[in-house]
């Protein structure tokens, strides 16, 4: 099969449940190398890139006796969903909420420190995030957070983040220039207002 285009939100994860494959074996595939050295996560990817899937392999079966029960495994990893949720830049920490993915509700608390995990289908694509009985409720888009190195990719981990960039246009407009100045004052990073590197390394670190 020939590299093909990601679509938007498209992700290694749901690539490989389209195709019938273990995510690794696409992102550790050979032919795409170059693809894993640029994007570094596996469901970060940009719409455009090129990625090789490669062809299935038949086979040959598992012989069992009959009249007899048998148990088969399917191995596999479903794609897992974090977040931390912050207030006034301190943890929302032991709070109940339900989380949506594909019509299934999940009830949970927070953490310790305000984070959220939990295993969801790898081609889901949407969901919400449910608190105060309802009274807080936040749509999440899944597998749409475009890589670090551009300006839309900064935005969206700023705004996760509470940084204000007012959406993620793309340009480095001056509320993106202040909210990154903000964000490099609180990470005792120089104030340039630019996505430098160290910004961008912290950006990954944090926004993971």
């Amino acid at each position: 099969m020939p590299k093909q285009k990601v679509g938007a939100g498209e992700t290694t994860s749901s690539l490989a449940k389209k195709y019938g494959f273990f995510w690794k074996t696409i992102w550790d595939h050979p032919e795409n190398a170059e693809l894993k050295a640029k994007r570094k996560d596996p469901n970060v990817l940009f719409e455009d890139d090129d990625i090789f899937i490669p062809e299935k392999q038949v086979n040959p079966g598992v012989s069992k006796g009959t009249e007899q029960e048998h148990v088969f495994k399917l191995k596999g990893e479903p794609a897992k969903l974090k977040l931390q949720l912050l207030k006034l830049g301190e943890p929302r920490a032991n709070e109940a909420y339900v989380l949506e993915v594909n019509n299934t509700l999940i009830d949970g608390k927070t953490d310790g420190d305000g984070r959220i995990e939990h295993y969801i289908p790898a081609d889901a694509s949407a969901g919400r995030l449910i608190m105060k009985n309802g009274k807080e409720v936040y749509g999440l888009r899944l597998g749409f957070l475009d890589p670090v190195d551009l300006i839309k990719g900064a935005q969206q981990r700023l705004n996760n983040l509470g940084y204000n960039c007012g959406g993620d246009s793309g340009e480095l407009d001056e509320l993106t220039q202040q909210a990154l100045v903000n964000f490099q004052a609180d990470h005792e990073l120089e104030e340039t207002g630019e996505l430098d590197a160290a910004t961008k390394a912290k950006l990954m670190e944090l926004a993971k």
